[in-house]
C-alpha cells in the first residue's frame, strides 16, 4: 500500500513538474514572439527600406536587440563573465557594442547600427532612435552613473558623441557629427561641436519623421551675423569718408578764398 502511495505521489510530482515546465516553456515561446512582433513593429514603422517581415531577421539592430536582452538578463543576476561574452560575441557579429549593464526601454531602433557604443551605465528611454557611429559614452574613468541618460523619443543622428552622465530630455533631436557635452532640455535640437541647443519647443516627435538633415545651422547663422555685422560697418567707413570727402574740400575753397579777402584788404 505504501509502495503504491508513493509511486502515486511521485507521479504525481513528476505530472506536476512536467506541467510547470510546459507552461514555463510556453511562456518563453510567447515572450520570443512578442518581441519579435514588436521589433517588426519598430523596424516597419521607421525604416522604408523594409519589405518584409522575414527582413526583420536580417536587420543587425534586432539581432544586437536579443543579444543584449539575454545578456542584459544574465547581467542582473551578477553573471558578468558569461553577460560580456554574449555581448561580446553580439558586438562581433552586428557592429554594435551594448553592455550589458545599460538599460534600455521599448520601442528601441538602430538604423544600420555600424560602430554605435552604448556604455554601462546609460539610461534609454522609449521609442529611441540612433544611427550608425553614435557614441553614448563616459568621459573618463570615475565610478558610478557616468553615462548618459536620453529620455523617451529621442533620436540620434549619425556620428553624433553623447559624452558623460546627464540627462537628454524627451523628443529631442541631436543632429549629425555633433558632440554633446551639457544636459539637453526637452524638446530640443542640438547641433554643433561641441553640441549647443539652437531650437526648442519642436511641435513633431523625432521617430514620426526621423529627419536629420531638416536641423538649424549655428555656424552658418554666426556667418551671417558677422556679414551683416560686417556690412553696417562698411555702410559707416563709407560714409565717414564721403563726410572727410566734403569737409576736405569746403577747407580747400575756403583756403582759396582767404588770399583774395586780404588782397583786397590792402587795397
Amino acid at each position: 500500500m505504501l509502495n503504491r502511495d508513493g509511486a502515486r505521489s511521485g507521479n504525481m510530482r513528476r505530472g506536476l513538474f512536467c506541467v510547470a515546465r510546459g507552461r514555463q516553456g510556453r511562456a518563453v515561446a510567447m515572450g520570443i514572439i512578442r518581441f519579435i512582433k514588436e521589433e517588426s513593429k519598430v523596424i516597419r514603422e521607421r525604416d522604408p527600406a523594409i519589405h518584409s517581415g522575414l527582413e526583420v531577421f536580417l536587420y543587425p539592430s534586432f539581432k544586437a536587440m536579443v543579444y543584449y536582452r539575454l545578456a542584459h538578463r544574465l547581467y542582473e543576476k551578477k553573471h558578468y563573465f558569461w553577460a560580456r561574452l554574449i555581448s561580446q560575441r553580439g558586438a562581433h557579429k552586428t557592429g554594435i557594442e551594448i553592455h550589458p549593464g545599460a538599460k534600455i526601454g521599448k520601442g528601441f531602433f538602430i538604423d544600420h547600427g555600424h560602430g554605435v557604443i552604448i556604455g554601462e551605465t546609460t539610461v534609454i528611454g522609449d521609442n529611441v532612435t540612433l544611427y550608425q557611429g553614435v557614441t553614448l559614452g563616459g568621459t573618463g574613468k570615475e565610478h558610478g552613473k557616468r553615462h548618459p541618460t536620453l529620455g523617451n523619443n529621442v533620436m540620434v543622428s549619425a556620428g553624433a558623441k553623447v559624452l558623460g552622465s546627464f540627462t537628454i530630455g524627451e523628443n529631442s533631436k541631436i543632429g549629425a557629427g555633433s558632440v554633446v557635452l551639457n544636459e539637453v532640455p526637452p524638446n530640443s535640437t542640438v547641433v554643433g561641436v561641441p553640441g549647443r541647443v539652437v531650437k526648442r519647443g519642436n511641435a513633431s516627435v523625432p521617430r514620426e519623421d526621423m529627419c536629420q538633415v531638416d536641423l538649424p545651422n549655428p555656424v552658418q547663422e554666426d556667418i551671417q551675423k558677422l556679414q551683416q555685422a560686417n556690412a553696417v560697418l562698411t555702410n559707416r567707413l563709407l560714409d565717414l569718408e564721403n563726410e572727410m570727402r566734403l569737409l576736405r574740400r569746403k577747407r580747400e575753397t575756403e583756403e582759396q578764398k582767404e588770399p583774395n579777402i586780404k588782397a583786397e584788404s590792402t587795397k
